[in-house]
């Protein structure tokens, strides 16, 4: 049996345990399987490992994709430049870092991004909010990370006026702020300035349309959520896992 699956905490709305059961299911693939590995810390990985010696690959995600890094025993370029990782192969005993989340963001992101989506904020600070900048700055976007607490670098929530929103036409939520259970909950910008030129962007695919997205399509914004995305960013994987 080939085993892959899925660390980070908490992981009861995971994507990539049904993505991949059904893949392999589909695809005859009946010497795979696909689990969750609900850890509370990062250190917990090397009794995983112990445990499940059949282990060929993980997917990373919440809170883990910076603090798996010191656990590596290899990671490529990109997941050296951003300080993030979401995959990881297993060959032996070594553990190799990959970053696909970079490569599905910008395929699901080209689709609706016009020409004057030229200055983005990038809601959230953390490992997705890092491969969305590199891909940002791949595509010569200016951007800016907005944070709860402000610093040099970020803006804090409470510093973004109509005024930066009317400058910035793309903004990206990587933050888990509206995501399944919590329906209700939304980033606190000023959604009132968007227009139909802003493209927002959310990380998040369960719920299809969250409140984030929900109050940029009331302001005629074109809105892109996050299922594209990861099967992508899954079907990179896939291809790490075995190559």
């Amino acid at each position: 049996m080939r085993l892959y699956g899925l660390i980070g905490y908490p992981l009861g709305h995971s994507f990539s345990k049904k993505y991949f059961s059904e893949k392999f299911e589909k695809e005859g693939l009946y010497n795979c399987q696909y689990e969750n590995f609900p850890i509370v810390s990062v250190d917990k990985l090397k009794t995983v490992l112990e445990l499940h010696p059949e282990l060929k690959g993980l997917n990373v995600t919440i809170p883990f994709k910076e603090q798996v890094l010191s656990l590596l025993d290899y990671t490529d370029e990109i997941v050296k430049k951003i300080g993030a990782c979401n995959c990881i192969r297993i060959t032996g005993e070594k553990l190799y870092g990959y970053n696909t989340d970079v490569a599905g963001f910008e395929y699901s992101l080209k689709k609706d991004l016009k020409s004057f989506h030229k200055n983005a904020l990038i809601l959230g600070t953390g490992g997705a909010a890092k491969a969305v900048r590199y891909v940002l700055e791949k595509l010569n976007i200016e951007n800016k990370m907005v944070s709860r607490k402000p610093t040099g670098e970020y803006f804090s929530y409470d510093q973004i006026t109509s005024d930066i929103i009317s400058d910035h036409l793309l903004i990206i939520n990587t933050t888990p702020l509206g995501m399944q259970p919590h329906l209700a909950d939304y980033p606190s910008i000023p959604y009132g300035a968007l227009t139909a030129r802003h493209y927002l962007f959310d990380c998040i695919y369960n719920p299809d349309k969250t409140a984030f997205l929900q109050k940029g399509e009331t302001q005629g914004a074109t809105i892109r959520n996050g299922y594209e995305m990861l099967v992508f960013q899954a079907e990179e994987s896939w291809k790490i896992w075995n190559s």
